[in-house]
């Protein structure tokens, strides 16, 4: 559930997210199947109303991080296949309650979901076995197949729905040898896996980089994260922005040096010849980091881009808007078209990514055509 606020917007473009949708899906072959990643709030982005779109885009799976964010989508009404990428151990009765579908990194975790589905007398639970071939953060090392498979041939409780791995540096040309030796490692792991369970499950590696980068190793499936919300891989090659952060003007203020300083601490400093400066209702609560404070970071009005001024506050933020006609209830774009995300990002020292999830949810979603 989204708080109203007539100030603070995240609007979503509909037209930018098909249009990314349309070009990724572009890469594949018409028989491959496309999984979009909702996770964390769809990025920032409103996981609801973002898996809505991609529903009726016709993404062939989603995919969200923990049990807590799958159960949001069915309770929302969301009817397509979930794969929970972080199943843990703790929460497979609901992942069972609400039919989403658990990845497995390890016999541990395995066992557990097939002692809650025998005390329930279920057979063929749909689970996803995650390969570690070097990113080694989750998934069966080369080592522990052999277990795995003895396991799974007298197991009836579940049924392996897909087989995946995870790139570790896709989009980085340094690294696409790395790569290239990740993706035939887990064919190699995935097709002893299958030969073992004695069927085809469906096999994906790929992530938003991948399928720019290396499409000939789409397999059945691939996995679409930040490249659907308009970040490539590729130098040049812009998306289309998905999300636009913006607010009002709440009050402007022309100010003398008499006036003193601006903002905690005292960082604002007023100009020899006078500062008019414009409060805007967000923050660091808002996603608004605290190091694009003095003058770090710039913003647009009315096609101005403006710097902050003083420290950025909790649920506030000033800007140095001398010699622009800005006035109370003007519109404020925090980042979108200009300035973008990744233009943010390169200020920062950071990632997109970090960007879009620092958007809290009483930032209200608003989905435009």
């Amino acid at each position: 559930m989204y708080l109203s606020s007539d100030f603070s917007r995240l609007e979503i473009n509909l037209q930018g997210c098909l249009e990314n949708y349309r070009y990724f899906r572009s890469k594949l072959e018409a028989s491959t199947r496309l999984l979009v990643l909702v996770k964390a709030n769809a990025y920032g982005h409103g996981a609801v109303q973002f898996a809505s779109l991609m529903e009726k885009a016709g993404a062939d799976y989603l995919a969200v991080a923990y049990p807590i964010e799958g159960i949001e989508l069915r309770q929302a009404g969301i009817k397509s296949p979930v794969m929970v990428l972080t199943a843990g151990t703790d929460s497979f009765e609901q992942i069972v309650n609400y039919g989403l579908e658990p990845g497995i990194p390890n016999m541990y975790s395995l066992k557990i979901l097939c002692d809650v589905l025998e005390k329930r007398g279920m057979t063929g639970f749909p689970i996803h076995v995650k390969l570690d071939t070097g990113m080694h953060r989750l998934g069966f090392m080369s080592e522990e197949l052999p277990e795995l498979m003895e396991f799974l041939k007298t197991c009836q409780t579940v049924r392996v729905k897909s087989v995946y791995s995870h790139l570790a540096a896709a989009d980085d040309p340094s690294c696409d040898d790395f790569t290239v030796e990740q993706v035939e490692l887990f064919r190699r792991n995935a097709d002893m896996l299958t030969e073992s369970l004695g069927y085809r499950p469906l096999y994906h590696i790929l992530n938003s980089a991948g399928i720019e980068r290396f499409p000939q190793y789409q397999f059945d499936m691939v996995r679409l994260g930040i490249g659907i919300y308009g970040v490539s891989a590729i130098p040049g090659n812009r998306l289309c922005p998905v999300a636009s952060f913006k607010c009002k003007i709440l009050q402007v203020k022309t100010l003398k040096p008499s006036d003193g300083t601006i903002g905690y601490g005292r960082r604002g400093k007023i100009a020899e010849d006078g500062t008019v400066i414009a409060t805007i209702p967000v923050g660091y609560a808002d996603g608004v980091d605290r190091h694009l404070s003095s003058g770090k970071g710039r913003f647009v009005v009315n096609g101005h881009s403006v710097p902050t001024i003083g420290n950025i506050c909790m649920d506030m933020c000033m800007l140095d808007v001398t010699g622009t006609d800005a006035k109370v209830g003007d519109t404020v774009t925090i980042f979108g078209e200009n300035p973008t995300i990744s233009d943010l990002a390169e200020i920062l020292g950071t990632i997109p990514y970090e960007i879009l999830t620092s958007v809290p949810r009483r930032i209200e979603r608003i989905i435009v055509e």
